[in-house]
């Protein structure tokens, strides 16, 4: 079974920003990671990892248009955010 802690850092940042943004394409979320990390994403970084959420089943990947894929938070990655909330909220 999968939990959250199987992410590295980047793939949970990765998630969580998927689950804040209204089904973003490649290059907004590499916008919004780039103004987080305050350096350069590269798409050689991005989408090898944004397709690994997909595998794990906490992204769906879907087409914009010919060019252009979107991704959208899955029910399973919205309850694997909210579980890693819950235990976070421990410690804080």
């Amino acid at each position: 079974m999968f939990e959250m802690y199987d992410l590295t850092g980047f793939q949970r940042d990765l998630l969580y920003v998927v689950a804040g943004l209204d089904e973003p394409h490649g290059l907004a979320i590499k916008d919004e990671l780039e103004e987080y990390y305050e350096k350069e994403i590269h798409h050689g970084r991005l989408y090898p990892n944004l397709d690994t959420l997909v595998d794990k089943g906490l992204v769906e990947k879907g087409q914009k248009d010919r060019r252009t894929n979107i991704y959208a938070i899955t029910r399973r990655g919205e309850r694997e955010i909210e579980a890693r909330r819950e235990w976070e909220s421990q410690y804080t």
